[in-house]
C-alpha cells in the first residue's frame, strides 16, 4: 500500500472532539478511496462504505425524509452492516451523484453516533444540483496526485535520506555528488511516471515504462470520457479543446495560454465556465497573473491572463504524443524540457498548499511563479539549462523601488547555493517548498481595566 500524507490528515481529523464530515475533494484517480478504505478498517471497529455509481439503487438511503432516524434506518437496512456509535466510519463514496445525500450531512453530523467521509471526483462542477449545501458541517480537503516525497518513499528512499536533504535545504548546504546525482534522476522519472497511485505502483511494480504510458492513456481517456457524461450542453465541445490543447499550449514560450491559438473568433467571457469547470474537476490548475507582485496577491489577480497546467506531470507528458518519455528518463533537457519542468513545479506548489500566480511586465519580464508565504512574497524561477545563473528578469524585480520580496529562488540542475541573494537549489528540492503556517492558537485579548475605572 503507498504511504500518503493525507492518511495523517485523516488521523487529526479523527482525533477532533466535535467533528464535522470530512469531504475529500480531487480528480479521478487520485486515490481517494482507497485511502480512505485503508484508513476506516486501520481505524474503526466498523467500517461501512455506499458508492453511488457503483451501487445506483444506494440513492434510495437519501430520497425520502432527512431526519437522521430515518437516514441511519435506511442506511443500515441497505447495508445490512453493523454500525455501533463511536466505532464507526461512513464513507459516502462518489457523492456527487447523489446530491441529496450532500444535503443529509448537516442531519447526520448534528446526530453525532458515527463519523462520516465524502468522496468525490466532480463536486465542483456539480454544485447546482445539491438543494441545501451542509455549511458548518462539513470539513474540505483536497487530496492531489501523489507529491515528489511520496513518489520517492513509494521508490524505496529512506526517512535518513529524506532528513539528510532536508537538513541541505534548511542550511542551504551542497548535497554529496552521489546523492544529488540518483535524486536527479529519480526527479526525471517522476516527470515520466507522475503521481497518479495506480500508475506510481505499476511503475513501483514493473519499471516498464510501456506499461506506465498505457495505464495514463487509459486515465485521460477517462477524463475525457468525464467531460462528455458531466459537463452541460455545448460547454462538452469547448471543455474537451481545452483539455486537448494543455500541451501544446504549455510548450509555447511564454507557457500563456491563448484563447485564439483554439478558437481565432473565441471571448474570454465565453469560454471562462469552461476553463472553471476543468479547475473545479481538478484535472487542471490555472496558474493567474497578477497586476503587481506584491501583497496580497489574490486582489491582484487578472483572470483574462493565466497559464493553465496539467493536474499531472506524467498525464502531460503520455498527452504529448511525442514519446518524450525515453529521453527524459536519460537527462535528455532540450525537447518540451522547460513546459513539462514548469508543470511539475506548479503541481508540487500546489500540493504543498500554495496559490499559484506569475507576473509578466513589460519593464522587468516574466518570473515563473511569485508566491505569497505568509505576508511576503516569494520569487521563483524554473531553469531547464546550464546557464540557470542567468535570470535578467529576476534581477530587475528585485531592483523595482517600493517592491520588497522574501526569499528568491531559482530551481535548476545545479546543486544547493546562494549566491548574490539569489537561492539555488535543484529541482528535486521542491520537496521542502512550503508556504508559512500560522501557529494553530492566535488568541487575542484586551485590557479593559481601564474602562472599568471609569
Amino acid at each position: 500500500m503507498l504511504a500518503r500524507k493525507a492518511y495523517d490528515k485523516l488521523l487529526a481529523w479523527k482525533q477532533q472532539p466535535k467533528k464535522k464530515a470530512l469531504c475529500i475533494l480531487g480528480a479521478r484517480q487520485t486515490g481517494k478511496t482507497t485511502l480512505i478504505r485503508q484508513f476506516g478498517r486501520q481505524e474503526y471497529v466498523h467500517f461501512v462504505e455506499v458508492n453511488f455509481i457503483t451501487d445506483t439503487g444506494a440513492a434510495q438511503i437519501f430520497a425520502g425524509d432527512l431526519d437522521a432516524d430515518t437516514l441511519i434506518t435506511n442506511l443500515t437496512a441497505y447495508t445490512r452492516q453493523v454500525m455501533v456509535p463511536g466505532q464507526t466510519l461512513v464513507l459516502l463514496d462518489e457523492i456527487q451523484a447523489c446530491p441529496n445525500a450532500r444535503t443529509a450531512i448537516k442531519f447526520l453530523v448534528e446526530d453525532g453516533r458515527f463519523d462520516y467521509i465524502e468522496s468525490g471526483s466532480l463536486l465542483g462542477v456539480n454544485y447546482k444540483e445539491v438543494r441545501s449545501y451542509p455549511v458548518g458541517f462539513e470539513e474540505i480537503y483536497q487530496l492531489y496526485p501523489m507529491d515528489f516525497e511520496e513518489y520517492a518513499r513509494a521508490n524505496g528512499v529512506q526517512e535518513s535520506t529524506i532528513q539528510y536533504l532536508k537538513t541541505c535545504y534548511e542550511t542551504t548546504s551542497p548535497v554529496t555528488e552521489a546523492v544529488h546525482e540518483t535524486m536527479c534522476k529519480l526527479f526525471f522519472s517522476y516527470l515520466v511516471v507522475g503521481g497518479m497511485p495506480d500508475v506510481v505502483q505499476t511503475y513501483v511494480d514493473t519499471h516498464d515504462i510501456a506499461q506506465v504510458i498505457a495505464r495514463q492513456r487509459d486515465i485521460l481517456a477517462l477524463y475525457r470520457l468525464d467531460i462528455a457524461q458531466y459537463a452541460q450542453g455545448n460547454d462538452k465541445l469547448k471543455i474537451r479543446a481545452i483539455f486537448d490543447s494543455i500541451p501544446a499550449q504549455l510548450s509555447e514560450k511564454n507557457r500563456r495560454f491563448i484563447l485564439a491559438a483554439l478558437d481565432p473568433n473565441g471571448r474570454q467571457q465565453r469560454y471562462a465556465d469552461s476553463f472553471q469547470w476543468l479547475a473545479d474537476a481538478g484535472v487542471a490548475l490555472p496558474c493567474y497573473n497578477v497586476t503587481e507582485p506584491q501583497p496580497p496577491l489574490r486582489l491582484n489577480e487578472k483572470h483574462n491572463l493565466f497559464k493553465l497546467f496539467q493536474g499531472d506531470t506524467g498525464l502531460l507528458c503520455a498527452a504529448c504524443m511525442e514519446n518524450v518519455q525515453f529521453a527524459l528518463l536519460h537527462g535528455d533537457l532540450q525537447i518540451n524540457m522547460g513546459s513539462i519542468l514548469e508543470n511539475v513545479v506548479a503541481q508540487e506548489l500546489k500540493a504543498h498548499g500554495f496559490q499559484l500566480n506569475y507576473y509578466d511586465g513589460k519593464k522587468t519580464g516574466e518570473i515563473d511563479f511569485v508566491l505569497q508565504n505568509g505576508m511576503q512574497v516569494d520569487l521563483l524561477e524554473v531553469k531547464s539549462g546550464k546557464d540557470f545563473k542567468r535570470h535578467s528578469a529576476l534581477d530587475r524585480m528585485r531592483r523595482v523601488e517600493g517592491w520588497r520580496f522574501g526569499q528568491a529562488t531559482v530551481l535548476c540542475k545545479g546543486n544547493v547555493a546562494v549566491e548574490n541573494g539569489v537561492r539555488y537549489l535543484p529541482w528535486y528540492m521542491t520537496l521542502f517548498l512550503g508556504p508559512y503556517q500560522p501557529p494553530k492558537e492566535m488568541k487575542y485579548e484586551i485590557d479593559l481595566s481601564a474602562l472599568q475605572n471609569g
